[in-house]
């Protein structure tokens, strides 16, 4: 990505601790209303069978209720966008239960189901949803530890010049059960969508100019206004992107910096339409 990509924001969806929608969560971002912390309860998917929302596990779940709600309010069809869907750490559960079975002796308790094994890669999440919305357009699943966030903007940025239509970058972190949480503890369940598209799209509610800069050169990382939501940003990786939703729900023009790599960095300046 050379230069500056400039795009609009034309939806969001937001599910965390403490924050359970977008539209519920900006009076705390606007800091007009304490942060009070609270476990994330993920609604069930509607828009996968019965069947398919009991196999899948909450990271599936969290990234497909976010990336619905920031479809909804960009008023897009879903499967009209191109996707990436960014993690840390994937479906931290399922990684545990596949242990737990390998851990068993050679025998019928050690085989691992179909079921597990489905869920278990990088892109279920991506997987499920363009089958659940019918979609044929590309898509892309990356991991980049605590800047996944970053890197999937990224991403997505960097295909928004060669595309018709917006790209839906949607960012989750479930958390691993014991002993696996001992080394990467994440506190609870985040997720993140965004519709990203031109930024003279009558839609967008907020414009960003962003470049992709050495780490040294972009600066430290824009910390949360709000305390408590700074202590969430640092624990949990989908939460980098909170930084970037308290601008836009404060309505405020300034830059955000967002790391996208410990080598590099996204330098963002907002704007918002009159």
């Amino acid at each position: 990505m050379s230069g500056a990509i400039e795009l609009g924001v034309l939806g969001i969806g937001l599910l965390g601790p403490g924050l359970t929608s977008w539209d519920e969560a900006q009076p705390v971002l606007r800091g007009d209303t304490p942060y009070v912390p609270a476990p994330s309860v993920v609604p069930p998917p509607q828009r996968l069978p019965a069947a398919e929302r009991r196999r899948a596990g909450a990271a599936v779940k969290v990234a497909l209720v976010v990336a619905d709600a920031a479809c909804l309010a960009a008023g897009r069809e879903p499967a009209t966008l191109a996707t990436v869907f960014a993690s840390s750490s994937g479906d931290g559960a399922n990684c545990h239960a596949l242990c737990e079975t390998l851990a068993h002796p050679p025998g019928p308790d050690r085989l691992v189901s179909p079921t597990r094994f489905t869920n278990s890669v990088h892109n279920a999440a991506a997987g499920y949803w363009h089958i659940a919305v019918g979609s044929r357009q590309s898509s892309s699943s990356v991991c980049a530890h605590d800047d996944s966030f970053g890197a999937g903007l990224v991403a997505s940025l960097s295909q928004l010049p060669g595309l018709q239509s917006p790209v839906l970058l949607v960012a989750s972190d479930t958390p691993y059960p014991e002993p696996l949480n001992a080394t990467r503890p994440l506190p609870d369940t985040m997720g993140v969508g965004l519709v990203l598209g031109a930024a003279g799209d009558p839609a967008a509610r907020a414009r960003l100019k962003a470049r992709l800069l050495p780490a040294a050169e972009a600066g430290a990382a824009t910390p949360c206004r709000d305390a408590a939501l700074e202590d969430l940003r640092g624990r949990i990786p989908a939460a980098r992107a909170l930084p970037l939703l308290e601008a836009i729900a404060r309505r405020q023009a300034t830059r955000i910096v967002l790391p996208g790599s410990p080598q590099l960095a996204l330098q963002i300046d907002l704007e918002f339409p009159a």
